[in-house]
């Protein structure tokens, strides 16, 4: 029987990914990611301009290949290829191969030249963007117990959990080395000193699938989009949520809502072995990438109020993008492979 029809333990990667994926779960609804959250993508077509200059870097960084290789990660109903594709110059699209990863189907009205596929192709070229798409692979949830043992929380899909078996062997590893289960400073967990209580995900999993997406890559750019968290400032209870119709909610897999957690992006890094990786905000990407706040003169208002309002319009989204507190503050793992990496200098 199936986690979709029972009500058995399972750990939080299992239950997860059967609530996500599964023949009915929350990634093949028709209304697609949009449809509950908003991300960059859907906020501002900016970000999609942002993401093709990056792409014509990339294109100047490899000598302008006969064919480009553009690969959209987790491509929902693919709104990012898209918008990228219609962005370009059009001798850099006309030479594009465009990718949509995505588990769901295809949609009927996707332009006719991007490929859909449930895995990333091989041996590509190009620039290959994920944007909060790790932070939606599934990973095991631990929590320690009073005598200070991390234990695999498990739980049903009502969203109930209890406590089940020690972590062991490459999860345990990973936890030691990126995330420590020790007594949590500065939080209520400093009262115990075993740290009973004390949450990770263990990113494991994810290391695992990004050093598979960028293996794919012989030359180019892979670039990772997150929520994120580094070790010095891991949350000592987790992040582990759900999303529904726009709203956060308790995270419970019954295929009714998104489940997501913040992802280690210095583990993914190093998951790579290849040199050059570097980890920046949001914020500092777009900067770089020619997408700034800045209000229009106040003196256009006067002289040619049509274009004082469409800059102010612009300049809000791109606040938006890039605010403190909010999309900004978004992780950017940035990943050359045989290239310089054509987002720096870094503002």
């Amino acid at each position: 029987m199936t986690a979709e029809t029972t009500d058995e333990w399972l750990g939080w990667r299992a239950a997860t990914e059967a609530a996500l994926y599964g023949p009915d779960g929350f990634y093949r609804r028709p209304e697609g990611p949009a449809g509950h959250f908003r991300t960059s993508v859907h906020a501002s077509p900016l970000f999609a301009g942002a993401v093709a200059r990056l792409l014509c870097r990339v294109d100047e960084a490899l000598g302008r290949p006969a064919v480009l290789d553009f690969v959209d990660m987790a491509a929902g109903r693919g709104e990012l290829v898209t918008r990228v594709l219609a962005a370009l110059p059009a001798e850099v699209a006309a030479r594009t191969r465009a990718y949509a990863v995505e588990v769901a189907d295809r949609p009927e009205t996707l332009d006719h030249r991007i490929e859909w596929l449930p895995q990333p192709p091989q041996r590509i070229s190009g620039l290959l963007f994920a944007n909060e798409w790790l932070d939606n692979i599934p990973v095991e949830v631990t929590e320690v117990d009073s005598m200070g043992v991390p234990r695999r929380v498990l739980v049903r899909r009502d969203g109930t959990e209890r406590l089940g078996e020690p972590v062991v062997g490459a999860e345990a590893e990973w936890l030691e080395r990126w995330w420590p289960l020790g007594r949590a400073q500065g939080t209520e967990a400093e009262e115990d000193e075993e740290g009973e209580g004390l949450r990770a995900e263990i990113g494991l999993p994810r290391d695992e699938a990004w050093a598979a997406a960028v293996s794919a890559l012989e030359r180019g750019l892979a670039i990772a989009v997150d929520y994120a968290h580094t070790a010095p400032a891991r949350p000592p209870f987790g992040t582990l949520t759900g999303f529904r119709e726009g709203r956060e909610t308790a995270p419970v897999p019954d295929g009714s809502c998104d489940i997501t957690a913040h992802v280690a992006l210095d583990a993914c890094a190093t998951a790579c072995a290849l040199s050059g990786a570097r980890l920046v905000s949001q914020r500092e990407a777009l900067h770089t990438l020619g997408i700034s706040g800045t209000r229009p003169s106040l003196e256009l208002a006067s002289t040619r109020p049509a274009e004082y309002v469409r800059a102010l319009a612009t300049a809000g989204e791109a606040t938006e993008l890039t605010a403190t507190g909010g999309l900004g503050d978004f992780g950017w793992l940035v990943q050359p492979v045989g290239i310089p990496n054509p987002l720096e200098p870094l503002a």
